[in-house]
């Protein structure tokens, strides 16, 4: 009964806005445009317009000499045409030139809108730009290539918003804030004069960049340059063209454009690939979005009474499996992987999307380059207004081979629910954890030793192979992990917080899965207990570099660690049945104390055997081993690859508390 109410509701909104000369029984019945969805093409004669508005009664384009507060120069009619495609000419040269499209339905004009595709834009992204898209290419911009990626397993992404990595008056970086920050080289905070910015990056020894959205987005006002507010940008406004206020110039259309491209090309050239964070599953408004002012009802899924559905908890959700949602989403990152020559994909709430678009699109950028990394978070805000069979869901990641996952299961496992900042679990020296910091270490993947019933949000493996998870303790939109520690482990001493910490991350970053870290971890960050800053100040947000002198020796842990996963291949075996094979979980008396060993046999490593353990307990525990003789390389919070010392274990050993210890034998 609740589908037949939801198919009347959709019919009835679709006969609400279609003119009376283009009735479609269904959303199936639109037509689809099979050439791509470019709306605008210049050359110095004449300029063509071209939009989808298949509902339409009539199209305009308007012309301006502004991008924003003024009357347009000239206005184009546009003529229906095959596929529902308006068309339309401007003779003579545009360059330089702003426009918006402005489409009637039912005898209604909807507002300007500078379409669903533009890929250049004025001041705050209401206007499209006609531009020289060639002209926003730095030098050598042809040459630019992707650094070398041999495997998935090898990937360790860095996440990052552009504002929080440079806007701290000790970052040392002249460009703060902006694309260009990671255009600078040899950039140091002040007086410790330790690296920050790209060099940082570079000596951290990450491999991926994960940018925040970056596409124009709506809550920002572009023309306070100087004083820009702050924002996640999880409010898209235009999907294709980079947002305004990390350009040096938001006015210039070009600036935006040009400096992107720079900062893609930094980071190449310093061997770090770079994933952008997409957001196709809702926009910031509704009806007076680009995609509801060009062909209303279309592209959003509705609840049974006909509201805008919300899985997002933004307003609305996108339709995915609509054959021109999908289209658009298709192209959109086929764009940013050809102009900009972005690496990989990040999908919020990509639970919202259908799987077979999910499935597509991995179809798609697999023809550019299958090295091309896409994973996403396999949930949503709510639940979305679609069959929950066909949702790109955590649980479902079976279906979507080759697409990764955040696994919730191993960050909650070490630091407890995300619903309650003061439940510790793991970290906090409280049992419970065990099984789901299994589930992450061994990628999500079924293993043997593994007791699904006792695992937090899942009964059962959910990946094939360990590169479809994500592991992780924090992100942008929780509490950073220095401030979850401190808010869920009653009477922490800045020593504690500080073993703690490296114990976390020591699990993720030998954990068979993709290994993400958040910006700033490495230094001790904190958002000054903040959990959702998506809007708040700098004070909050901005990642203060004096923060590297204080806790070095954690940034040299890291820096170390991350060394030692790429050195040995055990940490990152790639491969489901390597790891049941070669990865053995031992025994264990007490809780809160989780060990394993790595068999590297077969790697020509020279660490034949690999032996990892993690104490979140108080004090020194006794761990049963093989008897043998080890080098001891990270223990009781240092970590040095050429080794600490040996010990003879015969056949115990000891654990120091609130730690790490990693030891091979030979």
């Amino acid at each position: 009964m609740r589908l037949n109410n939801l198919a009347v509701i959709e019919a009835a909104a679709i006969m609400v806005s279609c003119s009376s000369g283009n009735m479609y029984n269904s959303y199936d019945d639109y037509p689809v445009r099979s050439d791509n969805l470019i709306e605008m093409v210049y050359n110095p004669t004449e300029t063509l317009f071209m939009l989808w508005a298949p509902t339409a009664d009539d199209v305009r384009v308007m012309l301006f000499d502004q991008a924003e507060n003024s009357s347009p120069s000239e206005m184009i009619r546009l003529e229906r045409n095959a596929e529902g495609t308006w068309t339309g000419t401007a003779q003579g040269d545009r360059m330089d030139k702003f426009y918006a499209f402005n489409v009637k339905v039912d005898n209604k004009w909807l507002g300007e809108t500078p379409g669903i595709n533009a890929r250049a834009v004025g001041v705050n992204g209401k206007r499209a730009a006609i531009i020289n898209n060639r002209a926003t290419n730095p030098p050598e911009w042809e040459n630019d290539r992707r650094p070398e990626l041999r495997s998935q397993a090898d990937m360790i992404i860095y996440e990052m918003h552009h504002r929080d990595f440079s806007i701290h008056e000790s970052s040392g970086i002249q460009h703060k804030g902006k694309y260009l920050a990671l255009t600078e080289h040899d950039t140091a905070e002040p007086n410790s004069r330790l690296s920050t910015g790209l060099k940082h990056l570079t000596d951290l020894g990450i491999t991926h960049v994960h940018l925040l959205p970056s596409f124009d987005f709506a809550s920002i006002d572009e023309t306070t340059l100087h004083r820009n507010g702050y924002n996640w940008g999880y409010d898209p406004q235009n999907y294709n063209v980079p947002e305004g206020s990390y350009a040096t110039n938001p006015y210039d259309p070009y600036s935006r454009i040009r400096e992107f491209k720079q900062m893609v090309q930094a980071l190449h050239k310093a061997g770090i690939r770079v994933i952008l964070d997409v957001v196709y599953n809702h926009t910031f408004t509704t009806g007076n979005s680009p995609f509801e002012r060009t062909v209303p009802g279309y592209f959003y899924r509705r609840d049974e009474d006909g509201a805008f559905a919300d899985g997002s908890a933004c307003g609305n959700e996108a339709a995915s499996e609509r054959a021109m949602m999908r289209k658009y989403m298709i192209e959109s990152v086929l764009y940013w992987a050809g102009e900009y020559h972005i690496d990989g994909f990040r999908f919020d709430l990509m639970g919202i999307h259908d799987i077979e678009t999910m499935n597509e699109i991995r179809k798609a950028v697999d023809k550019i380059d299958p090295t091309i990394c896409i994973y996403g978070e396999g949930w949503a805000a709510k639940t979305p207004k679609y069959p929950a069979a066909q949702l790109a869901m955590k649980g479902h990641a079976t279906q979507m081979p080759r697409i990764a996952v955040f696994s919730d299961e191993l960050r909650d496992g070490l630091r407890g629910p995300y619903n309650d900042n003061t439940q510790g679990l793991f970290l906090a020296g409280i049992p419970g954890g065990e099984e789901s910091i299994k589930f992450g270490i061994a990628g999500a993947i079924k293993h043997p030793q593994i007791d699904y019933t006792k695992v937090n949000y899942t009964d059962s493996a959910w990946a094939l192979q360990p590169t479809q998870t994500i592991c992780y303790a924090s992100c942008h939109d929780d509490m950073c992990l220095t401030d979850r520690l401190k808010a869920s482990v009653p009477d922490l001493t800045d020593e504690q917080l500080i073993r703690l910490h490296m114990l976390a991350q020591t699990v993720v970053l030998t954990s068979q899965g993709i290994p993400f870290l958040f910006a700033g971890e490495e230094i001790l960050r904190d958002k000054k207990g903040v959990h959702n800053s998506f809007k708040s100040p700098d004070a909050v947000n901005a990642i203060d570099w004096t923060g590297k002198a204080h806790f070095h020796a954690v940034y040299t842990y890291y820096q170390t660690l991350i060394k030692l996963r790429k050195n040995h291949p055990a940490f990152r075996m790639g491969d489901a049945d390597l790891i049941r094979k070669n990865l053995t979980f031992l025994p264990i008396q007490e809780d809160n104390v989780i060990a394993y060993t790595l068999n590297n046999n077969a790697n020509g490593d020279p660490w034949n055997t690999i032996l990892v353990a993690f104490n979140a307990r108080p004090e020194t525990v006794t761990l049963d081993v093989h008897p043998g003789k080890y080098t001891i390389v990270c223990a009781d919070g240092k970590i040095d690859e050429d080794g600490l010392g040996q010990i003879t274990a015969e056949p115990q050993i000891l654990l120091p508390p609130q730690s790490a210890l990693i030891m091979y034998m030979q």
